[in-house]
């Protein structure tokens, strides 16, 4: 599944098709030098308390390091935050490279970072708590909630959490971009976006096949708020993040970012030029794509997702129930993904990306934060450093989406 996010260069849209779920951030600041400091590791500083404590063994720890140097190196990553958590095994969670290529700051396991699309998991979940408490059905049609909505009156709630519904995806409209690459600070009301998404026709009949986007969780935002009589961010802090103790997650109300928290690097610009986007408004993403959290959040998150804490088990198994998108190995149920037997989400806006995974099959949960989003031939580096990973600590069980043409 693949990101919502601007296009590389000016030229043409990054399109969020279907192969690693994803989306965007935004604010030109400084340009990053041409060298960054060489890569640093250190140790974790939290603790974990749903796993044992001891680490993976010294010899995969060595293999691990080598690993994620050595995608780094190819890559061109800046910094990298990594979590694997393996009951029975151990743990393995390590910061490397920079936080910061202009003061050369070291990259920590506690500096917060965007999130991107795994913001889809937080709306989505939003979106079934109400299925369980009553107030939504998931064939309801949109037009139920959201009036001007094409085909509205055939599009379920349903076809929108699994990436179903037909609709044009906003992110991929060239008046968008054009309006984004020209002020990334600026503001975008959720009503904004569905505007670039509805000046185009429908590109199937809902329900037909998958295709990614971020349309989609712009409307399941609208429902959350006019069922609930709450705003999204107020829903899901009381909904879902205290319920599951995300205390250092949130879903911001304009282009905050609190401390402490890394640079972030895109060359998702006018020109191609790199720059830092940390401070970029990620309005334009709201429910599809606005979030921030950390490492040790995250890593609470992949279960909760995955085996479906604040759900009853009913709608968590249908929650889970992905149906194919095309790509090989990779099924998209109601916002939550299946690659090759891990199950979670991605994420990707300028200057960011995340990957939060859980194996049912081994307990086993992975998480990485990248403060870049530049692709490395043509893949989105998360995938490249996930893919890495898992075939050293799961061969059987690889993490890979291809580049979508």
């Amino acid at each position: 599944m693949r990101r919502p996010s601007p296009p590389r260069r000016s030229t043409a849209a990054r399109t969020l098709a279907a192969a690693t779920l994803a989306v965007a951030g935004l604010l030109p600041l400084a340009v990053a030098p041409a060298q960054a400091t060489p890569p640093v590791d250190t140790l974790a500083k939290g603790g974990d308390h749903d796993y044992p404590h001891h680490e993976l063994s010294p010899e995969l720890q060595a293999k691990l390091d080598k690993t994620v140097r050595d995608v780094m190196k190819k890559a061109g990553i800046p910094g990298v935050q990594v979590g694997l958590w393996m009951p029975g095994k151990g743990s393995y969670v390590r910061a490397f490279g920079v936080a910061d290529k202009h003061t050369g700051a070291p990259m920590t396991d506690d500096l917060r970072m965007r999130i991107g699309s795994e913001t889809k998991t937080f709306t989505a979940t939003a979106v079934l708590e109400l299925v369980d408490d009553g107030l939504v059905g998931l064939n309801d049609p949109i037009s139920k909630y959201v009036k001007g909505v094409p085909n509205g009156n055939h599009i379920a709630v349903r076809d929108l959490l699994d990436m179903r519904s037909g609709l044009f995806s906003y992110s991929a409209d060239s008046a968008f971009i054009r309006a984004f690459l020209k002020n990334p600070k600026r503001p975008f009301a959720p009503k904004e976006l569905l505007g670039y998404a509805f000046k185009h026709r429908n590109q199937f009949p809902p329900g037909s096949k998958f295709q990614y986007s971020n349309t989609n969780y712009i409307l399941l935002g609208l429902v959350v708020e006019k069922v609930s009589g709450k705003s999204l961010r107020d829903f899901i802090e009381h909904r879902v993040l205290r319920p599951s103790y995300l205390d250092h997650t949130l879903f911001p109300q304009a282009a905050e970012f609190p401390r402490p928290h890394a640079h972030g690097y895109t060359d998702q610009t006018p020109t191609g030029k790199v720059a830092d986007a940390t401070h970029w408004n990620p309005s334009w993403g709201w429910a599809a794509g606005a979030m921030i959290s950390d490492l040790h959040d995250l890593k609470h998150w992949a279960k909760d997702l995955a085996t479906g804490t604040l759900l009853s088990p009913a709608t968590q198994a249908k929650r889970l129930k992905v149906l194919p998108t095309g790509i090989p190995g990779a099924g998209y149920g109601l916002g939550i993904f299946n690659v090759n037997g891990w199950t979670g989400h991605n994420g990707s806006l300028p200057g960011y990306e995340s990957l939060t995974i859980y194996l049912p099959e081994q307990r086993a949960t992975l998480v990485a934060l990248l403060n870049t989003d530049i692709l490395y031939k043509g893949e989105e580096p998360s995938t490249v450093l996930g893919k890495a990973i898992t075939s050293v600590v799961t061969p059987k069980h690889v993490y890979y989406l291809p580049p979508q043409k």
